[in-house]
């Protein structure tokens, strides 16, 4: 009876040990932590770079198992900015993101494979203008540990590149890419 006391006891600090690992995060929106970034060819000239203000989201991460990690973003189309109020008045209309019929854009991630320390490959879905694509893209962990406020964050980068015209809107500029930076802080639950 004391053996089976002691195996109980060592497997249950075990199964402890493996979900101490695992932890859930919300992104640090509020304290202006994380941001979804944007960068598209402006007549083939220069960059036209801008943000979206307003987002959402959350995360799993366990560094011993990266493969079970998950992300979930929900972005308000409508905050976008690009530093010039006539062009995001025109961006937010029928012509672009049409944020009267589709006032959100989400990413939900359904699988990640680890490319190397902190590296790996993040896959999901991406929903834009009614529009849902699959989309896989390198992301890098910035960094983790314990803040000054008695919290634990962790921080990841990645960046990708849609097609307008993937998500119905390729008539006023044409079918041009654009590219999509995602940095975020996560912090504990």
């Amino acid at each position: 009876m004391k053996k089976l006391l002691i195996a109980l006891s060592v497997s249950a600090a075990a199964m402890t040990a493996t979900v101490a690992n695992a932890a859930d995060y919300v992104i640090d929106t509020k304290g202006a932590h994380a941001s979804i970034n944007f960068k598209v060819k402006h007549l083939g000239y220069s960059w036209l770079t801008g943000r979206f203000n307003s987002f959402e989201g959350d995360f799993e991460w366990d560094k011993a198992k990266p493969a079970d990690s998950e992300i979930e973003v929900t972005i308000d189309v409508a905050s976008i900015d690009s530093n010039h109020a006539e062009r995001d008045k025109h961006l937010r209309s029928k012509d672009f993101l049409y944020v009267d019929e589709y006032p959100t854009a989400t990413f939900k991630s359904t699988g990640y494979k680890a490319t190397g320390e902190g590296k790996g490959e993040l896959t999901g879905e991406f929903t834009l203008r009614g529009v849902t694509k699959t989309l896989t893209f390198p992301v890098s962990q910035l960094g983790e540990g314990k803040d000054p406020w008695g919290g634990y964050r962790t921080g990841f980068t990645g960046t990708t590149q849609i097609m307008l015209g993937d998500f119905n809107m390729d008539g006023y500029l044409g079918n041009v890419p654009v590219e999509l930076e995602l940095n975020v802080e996560g912090i504990r639950k």
